[in-house]
């Protein structure tokens, strides 16, 4: 009986930690080449939004999004995972319950998304038509200008959808203009032929599960803890990887909550400060 207790006051915890409003986490990047004229400007990184049941409904993500608006960020980036199939889901919603929460985003930039590997196996066509039927631009090996920036989106490397080589030969037909890489996973940040202003990620969740003495129980990376979680600087390359807003396999998380990354760029020579 006493087990039984501490087995579900555990339970009770992990899920009240998955179902927490999310940790705003902020840096300020330096960024050579971005003009005076729009600097600062905010960049708001979720990750990992997992809409599924019961801990992401959508009416918990449209209340994320509202709270996330008074930060006033310029433009938001997605670093995809939007979806769950697990099976010890209590709902699997659809694409037109997942989206729409996410268009009620206040920006001068707009949204930018890259697909996950929950994504690809969830079925990424439909997702993708509601995504841009909301105004979500979707980058799969794609590089785009938006205000002062390039934004590079690679897609997931988890699932073998990403083309690096591809992605960055777009380059040459963009304007000379700062430049952030979007993508799910951070493992690519290795293969890069060329430094960009910050990469941003999901896929590690931090852990998730981060057990004591023993430590997280995966991060779903090749490159162990390397890119594990937060603000990295990898060989001067500066990489946030996001703990994400949902879950994945049990709606549960110990010692990696919830959070988002707000990263405010200032021109100026790179240099990061937490």
């Amino acid at each position: 009986m006493v087990l039984l207790l501490l087995g579900l006051l555990v339970t009770g915890w992990g899920y009240w930690n998955a179902t927490r409003d999310p940790i705003v986490r902020e840096a300020t990047l330096s960024v050579a080449g971005l003009s005076e004229k729009h600097a600062p400007l905010r960049v708001l990184l979720l990750s990992d939004i997992h809409v599924v049941g019961p801990d992401m409904p959508p009416e918990r993500l449209r209340r994320i999004v509202s709270q996330l608006n008074r930060l006033k960020p310029d433009l938001v980036l997605i670093a995809g995972d939007l979806v769950s199939e697990r099976r010890l889901a209590t709902h699997i919603y659809t694409p037109p319950e997942i989206i729409p929460p996410l268009a009620g985003f206040e920006t001068q930039f707009g949204v930018v998304a890259t697909l996950g590997n929950h994504d690809h196996w969830y079925g990424s066509a439909e997702l993708e038509t509601e995504l841009h039927r909301h105004g979500i631009e979707v980058l799969r090996n794609r590089a785009i200008e938006r205000g002062p920036l390039v934004i590079i989106g690679v897609d997931d490397d988890f699932t073998d959808h990403d083309d690096v080589p591809a992605t960055f030969a777009q380059l040459a037909q963009l304007p000379a203009k700062p430049r952030l890489l979007l993508t799910h996973s951070p493992d690519i940040v290795p293969e890069l032929p060329e430094p960009v202003a910050a990469v941003f990620a999901g896929h590690t969740h931090c852990g998730q599960i981060v057990l004591p003495l023993y430590g997280p129980i995966s991060y779903l990376s090749r490159y162990g803890n390397r890119f594990a979680c937060g603000a990295i600087d990898d060989a001067g390359q500066r990489v946030f990887v996001g703990a994400g807003l949902g879950t994945s396999i049990m709606p549960l998380r110990f010692g990696a909550l919830p959070d988002v990354w707000l990263v405010t760029l200032q021109a100026g020579k790179s240099a990061l400060q937490d």
